[in-house]
């Protein structure tokens, strides 16, 4: 919730605010042309590195890789085009960050970081038979010997008298 109040409510006045400044420092006129022309530069930027992306993206699947990266670069580039064509200083800051490759790159690490930190935690808190530290209740009872396995995985029936149905018997 308090992102989405971040990104909602107090985005569009700061960046009201900063164009409030700007427009103040600069002229009225002057401020309009430039919000025009970030948005412009945008849109030539976010056709240029989409397409780069998209190249990347099928040159991994051309050497048979898994296009993790490619696919992050290009959300990266759709998140970056879209804040460009929001009308604002701070977004087109963002934006043409996100456009770039280096700015791509920060933000990428930053995430891989936040990420392995959060797996690390999941295994350590999740470990079988351990308790959760933010809930009191005990861990599931282990799998019993019964007609199903709870957890969903196969297991191999045997048929001693030949009962059961053969796939081609079905048909």
């Amino acid at each position: 919730m308090p992102i989405l109040v971040l990104v909602f409510i107090a985005l569009p006045i700061l960046e009201l605010l900063v164009i409030i400044e700007v427009a103040g420092l600069i002229g009225v006129a002057p401020t309009i042309a430039l919000l025009f022309a970030t948005a412009i530069a945008g849109a030539i930027l976010v056709r240029s590195q989409g397409r780069a992306a998209w190249r990347r993206f099928n040159l991994a699947l051309a050497e048979g890789r898994i296009p993790a990266r490619e696919t992050f670069d290009g959300a990266m580039v759709i998140l970056g085009g879209a804040l460009l064509v929001t009308p604002g200083f701070l977004t087109d800051v963002a934006g043409i960050s996100l456009l770039l490759p280096p700015g791509r790159a920060l933000v990428r690490r930053a995430l891989a970081g936040l990420a392995g930190r959060r797996i690390a935690l999941s295994w350590r808190v999740a470990r079988p038979g351990s308790r959760r530290p933010d809930s009191g209740a005990a861990p599931p009872p282990p799998p019993t010997s019964g007609d199903y396995d709870y957890e969903g995985t196969a297991r191999e029936v045997t048929d001693p008298e030949g009962e059961l149905p053969r796939a081609e018997d079905e048909r």
